[in-house]
């Protein structure tokens, strides 16, 4: 990535991206929402795979989550203010698994091992 992308993007140098993030970081904690919620794992496989790796509490605690802001939003309301700023809408919890997920994706392709599942879009 360029120096120009990099600045672009990053929101400690640039005060349009750190109006980005601000607006972002509203809007999920509306619905009580993490960053990492919006990953589809229908889209991408990698984060199928890294899904299926993280512990039954952390993927139950986002299935609710993605529940709650559907229930949320059909009904036109928001999280109580209260609520809204117990949020962490930026606090990781899938960053690394799939991190560790193209690795190994990577690794397998450099040693010319076949693919664990084929990538295919539905």
């Amino acid at each position: 990535m360029s120096s120009f992308a990099k600045w672009l993007v990053d929101p400690r140098r640039n005060w349009l991206a750190a109006v980005h993030k601000r607006t972002i970081s509203n809007r999920l904690k509306k619905y009580g929402l993490r960053y990492d919620d919006l990953y589809d794992p229908k889209y991408d496989l990698d984060i199928k795979e890294a899904l299926e790796r993280l512990p039954r509490e952390v993927v139950d605690a986002r299935n609710q989550r993605l529940k709650r802001a559907v229930d949320l939003s059909m009904k036109h309301e928001y999280l109580p203010e209260e609520m809204q700023a117990l949020q962490t809408p930026f606090r990781s919890y899938l960053q690394d698994m799939l991190a560790l997920v193209k690795r190994e994706n990577e690794e397998r392709q450099a040693l010319g091992a076949l693919p664990l599942y084929q990538r295919t879009l539905p």
